[in-house]
C-alpha cells in the first residue's frame, strides 16, 4: 500500500481517546468521511472490492465503480500531503472523476458524507441539522434476519462496513481477518476460513452473503424506543414477536439512534419501506406505550386507538404489563 494512504488511513481511521473534539465514532466529525473513504480505498486495494452499499447512491455499474476507486487510490497515493480534510477529499475525487457523470460524482461525494464543490464545508461535532433533536446518529441495515427478532420490541441487526457511520470505526485487525478468510476460501482452506469469521464475530462484526456478495458487516442489537411489547414468557409475546417480525424480516431498516440502555443495546427508531416500525406496534395492539421513558403525545395516542377497537392484546380485559410482569419476576 501506498505511503500516503497508509499514513492516512492510519491517522484518520486510528481512535484515540484524549482529543474532545472527536466524534462518538472515535474520529472527528470534520474527517469522518475522508476516514471512511480512506478506509475503503484500503480496502479496495487489497481486494478489488467497491463498497457494497455504493450503488443505492450512484447510477454506474460496479465494473465503473471499480474503475472510480482504481483512480482516486493511484491519486490518493500521489498526493503529497494526502487530503486530511472533507474539502480536500471531495476537491480530489471531483478532479479526477470530472470526466463521470455528475449525479455519480454528487452521488459518491454525499455516501461519504463528503461536501459537493459548491458546497462550504462546517466543521462541527453535532449531529447534522437534518436529523430529528436528540438523534445521535443514523445508519441503514442489511435485510434483517427473522431469526435476529428477540421480541416484539428487541431485534439484532448488522450494517454493512461501507456505511459512513460504521466504515471509520472498523478495527483494523476486523479487516486483515476478513482480506484472510477469503483468501482461505478461494484455496478452500475451510477451517481456517472459518478460524477467522469466528475471530471477526467475536469483534462484533460478520461476514454475509448478500446476493452472492459477501459483505463485512457490524453488529447492533437495538431496543425500540417509546414501546414495551410482552416479554416472550407473557401471555401475547408470542404474537409481539411474530408481529414485529413481519414488519421487519428480512427487510432492511432505517436507524435512528438516541440512545443506549443499560444492556449495550441502541434505542431507536425504526422505519421500514417508509413504516413507522412503533407506530405499526401501537395501532396492531402488539406492545404498550413506554410511557415512563417516553413521553410523545402520539404513542399514547396509538395505544389509545387499539385499546378503544380492542385489537392484539386489547382483546384482554386487563393484560399484564411488561414492566409490572418483570418486576413481579425478577430473580432475586
Amino acid at each position: 500500500m501506498g505511503n500516503a494512504l497508509t499514513f492516512l488511513y492510519g491517522k484518520c481511521c486510528k481512535p484515540t481517546t484524549t482529543d474532545d473534539s472527536l466524534g462518538p465514532h472515535g474520529v472527528s466529525a470534520a474527517t469522518v468521511g475522508v476516514s471512511a473513504l480512506a478506509h475503503d480505498l484500503f480496502n479496495f486495494e487489497i481486494t478489488s472490492q467497491v463498497p457494497a452499499g455504493l450503488g443505492r447512491y450512484v447510477q454506474s455499474s460496479r465494473k465503473a465503480q471499480a474503475n472510480w476507486y482504481r483512480k482516486i487510490l493511484e491519486a490518493w497515493k500521489q498526493a503529497t500531503p494526502p487530503p486530511q480534510t472533507a474539502e480536500e477529499a471531495s476537491r480530489l475525487v471531483t478532479d479526477i472523476l470530472k470526466r463521470n457523470q455528475k449525479a455519480d460524482v454528487e452521488g459518491l461525494l454525499s455516501f461519504y458524507g463528503l461536501p459537493l464543490s459548491h458546497t462550504p464545508v462546517e466543521i462541527s461535532v453535532e449531529a447534522p441539522v437534518s436529523l430529528p433533536e436528540g438523534i445521535i446518529f443514523q445508519f441503514q441495515t442489511l435485510p434483517v434476519d427473522p431469526k435476529a427478532v428477540a421480541d416484539g420490541d428487541t431485534i439484532t441487526v448488522y450494517v454493512s462496513t461501507s456505511e459512513p457511520v460504521v466504515s471509520s470505526s472498523v478495527p483494523r485487525e476486523v479487516n486483515l481477518a476478513a482480506v484472510q478468510r477469503a483468501k482461505a476460501r478461494e484455496k478452500r482452506n475451510y477451517p481456517k476460513a472459518d478460524e477467522l469469521h469466528q475471530k471477526i464475530i467475536d469483534s462484533g462484526y460478520r461476514v454475509l452473503n448478500i446476493e452472492n456478495e459477501e459483505v463485512l458487516a457490524r453488529k447492533f442489537r437495538i431496543r425500540l424506543r417509546g414501546i414495551d411489547a410482552p416479554e416472550s414468557q407473557m401471555p401475547f409475546g408470542k404474537e409481539a414477536q411474530q408481529g414485529l417480525l413481519k414488519i421487519v424480516g428480512r427487510k432492511s431498516l432505517k436507524v435512528l439512534v438516541y440512545g443506549e440502555d443499560q444492556y449495550g443495546r441502541c434505542v431507536a427508531d425504526l422505519y421500514c419501506n417508509g413504516i413507522f416500525v412503533q407506530e405499526a406496534m401501537l395501532k396492531k395492539g402488539l406492545a404498550w406505550h413506554y410511557v415512563a421513558y417516553d413521553k410523545r403525545p402520539v404513542l399514547a395516542k396509538w395505544e389509545k386507538e387499539a385499546r378503544q377497537k380492542r385489537i392484539g392484546l386489547w382483546a384482554s380485559s386487563n393484560p399484564e404489563k411488561p414492566w409490572d410482569w418483570r418486576k413481579n419476576n425478577r430473580r432475586e
